[in-house]
């Protein structure tokens, strides 16, 4: 029995949580010819302030720079 585990950041929606299961189910049939029924997958997620970019939070790694806000 395959399992797919995946490790994300919070913020995808359930639909593109359903798409991804669907995706990474039907790559690994394919790629494998194992059943769709016997594999697994799955999903946790992290929130941004658990996840490390370059040594700093993904939260502050990815807010936006002041040049970037300023109009």
């Amino acid at each position: 029995m395959p399992l797919i585990q995946v490790t994300m950041v919070q913020g995808r929606t359930v639909e593109q949580k359903h798409a991804l299961i669907a995706s990474l189910t039907d790559a690994m049939a394919g790629t494998l010819g194992t059943p769709r029924e016997r594999i697994r997958v799955a999903i946790y997620e992290i929130s941004a302030d658990e996840w490390g970019v370059g040594g700093v939070p993904f939260s502050t790694a990815r807010a936006p720079k002041p040049e970037e806000t300023s109009s």
